[in-house]
């Protein structure tokens, strides 16, 4: 007969042998590709001591193929809870050391659980993916484990963030998690996302290409846009999950943490009155804009190496977290298309879901044009920038730096798309197009008519620019709040931020809005 003291051994006995998970061979080779193991990626996100395990003894069902014989510790992926910075957290880790980390029927149950769970309780949930995909020996049960995940990642959209980090291989049906997430972190070089491997590719079209080519960290952060950060290391997209989080709530009935702010908000930014070219066509980095205003300098920045056109990130305020959306003037002079226009408005609905003030900053010459952007649909994808700003209702600021025309100075969360301040430094351009384009058009008999047309054509653009190329127009019409100096658009933006904090907004009752594709 066994005493208690054995049963107590023998739990301990279960325990180390599941914590070795696949073998001191596969854990070696896992360092050997410079990757961490599933549970010292645990490990790194938690703080120390707060992780709790579910599921650890959970195993397959699986009786095909000889899969009766063989043990897969923990199935394949570890799950719990922790807290994360002092906040709790539900995560699931990918143990590709036990047969690839692949995902079967009871696999995907505990991912499943997880999910629910950080759903009841409102809290974040983390997945870090390395995986060789589904476990084929179970067939259709693993079609079933992806469908379970990819369904709980709707419902739980908008309601609790959901993060992944790839780690590792991310193939087939499984990639489809990961883009149904609110951010994708991958490692370079140890990272891999794709419909279709490199081989299957060779065989159906003759394509040759690599795994980095085709579905690398670099490849989807820069050219597909579906992975928002390029980390060096396992450790570092850890670590930037880890700011992420700083400055999220928890769910969307909280609002984002506030930070102790140790950066006076009432300073001036001096440097902003020089920024501005006295060239329209010479450009300035709008982080430096960016930069300046926000507490400490500091700015976190999602989707760097895509749509570069467009920034977006977080920052803070007077230690409220802010989502910030920016023209780029350093490339394609800050014109909307439609890589930046998704992107840009993904973003909005993040911030909006989540009850994180919106500041935008604005130099945009308008839509980019061409037949390629209209062929591959920018009308649709422009819309979807003003409808996402049409439909936010957290407090939303604007600040008009320089050029701000036509249908991209509405699109640009104008006063017209529910803005709730905006403020214009005196260098800015609100109006249909630039004095060269408009004066084109206004004044094609005068310039035609006169004995100098060039001359008159110079005299005339200038008239432009001087009553209309202005933010006057628009302050007098009330579409802009204030004309400001540049240097003070910190203390005005934080000024607005507090009095605007309390908003209360809702939207007429229905199902949803049926966002152009």
């Amino acid at each position: 007969m066994q005493t208690t003291q054995d049963h107590i051994q023998n739990l301990l006995d279960k325990e180390k042998k599941t914590m070795q998970m696949g073998g001191e061979k596969a854990v070696a080779k896992q360092h050997e590709k410079g990757k961490l193991t599933a549970r010292e990626r645990i490990n790194l996100l938690f703080d120390a001591g707060s992780f709790r395990e579910l599921d650890m003894f959970v195993s397959h069902r699986c009786d095909n193929f000889g899969m009766e014989n063989i043990d897969i510790p923990s199935d394949g992926v570890i799950t719990g809870h922790g807290l994360v910075n002092g906040r709790p957290v539900f995560a699931f880790s990918q143990d590709f050391t036990a047969r690839g980390g692949s995902l079967g029927e009871m696999h995907a149950a505990k991912i499943c659980k997880v999910m629910d769970m950080a759903l009841k309780s409102g809290v974040p949930c983390i997945g870090i993916n390395d995986s060789g995909g589904a476990r084929i020996q179970e067939g259709v049960d693993a079609l079933k484990g992806y469908g379970d995940i990819f369904f709980r990642n709707s419902r739980a959209s908008g309601a609790i963030p959901q993060i992944t980090a790839v780690m590792g291989p991310c193939a087939g049906g499984a990639v489809y998690s990961p883009a149904m997430t609110d951010f994708v972190f991958m490692v370079k070089k140890t990272s891999f996302m794709f419909i279709t491997g490199p081989d299957v590719i060779k065989a159906v079209t003759g394509e040759v290409t690599t795994q980095e080519e085709l579905g690398g960290a670099m490849t989807h952060n820069s050219k597909s846009g579906n992975a928002h950060f390029a980390c060096e290391s396992d450790a570092d997209a850890i670590q930037q999950i880890k700011t992420l989080l700083s400055y999220l709530p928890a769910n969307n009935m909280e609002d984002p943490p506030r930070t102790e702010c140790h950066d006076d908000p009432w300073r001036d930014c001096p440097e902003l009155n020089t920024i501005i070219p006295d060239s329209p066509k010479a450009s300035y980095d709008m982080r430096n804009v960016i930069k300046s205003v926000v507490d400490d300098g500091v700015f976190f920045e999602p989707h760097f190496f895509y749509a570069q056109n467009i920034i977006v990130g977080f920052a803070r305020l007077n230690g409220r977290s802010i989502g910030i959306v920016a023209n780029q003037p350093t490339v394609l002079a800050g014109c909307l298309d439609i890589n930046a226009s998704d992107k840009a408005s993904r973003f909005i609905r993040f911030c909006d879901s989540f009850n994180i003030p919106l500041v935008t900053f604005v130099d945009v010459p308008g839509y980019l044009p061409g037949t390629e952007q209209e062929f591959a649909g920018i009308i649709r994808h422009g819309a979807k920038l003003l409808w996402s700003y049409s439909e936010a209702t957290v407090p939303k600021l604007t600040v008009v730096t320089r050029k701000d025309y036509g249908g991209s100075y509405i699109a640009m969360s104008s006063r017209h798309l529910g803005a709730d301040m905006v403020f214009a430094w005196p260098s800015a351009e609100i109006a249909v197009m630039g004095a060269q384009g408009a004066a084109n058009i206004i004044f094609r008999k005068e310039m035609a008519e006169a004995a100098d047309p060039a001359a008159k054509r110079i005299e005339l653009i200038d008239d432009y620019e001087k009553s209309f190329n202005n933010p006057y127009v628009a302050a007098s019409r009330g579409y802009v709040d204030a004309v400001i100096l540049p240097s003070e658009t910190r203390k005005r933006l934080i000024d607005a931020l507090e009095i605007t904090s309390t908003k209360s907004e809702s939207l007429p009752p229905k199902k949803h809005g049926n966002i152009p594709a």
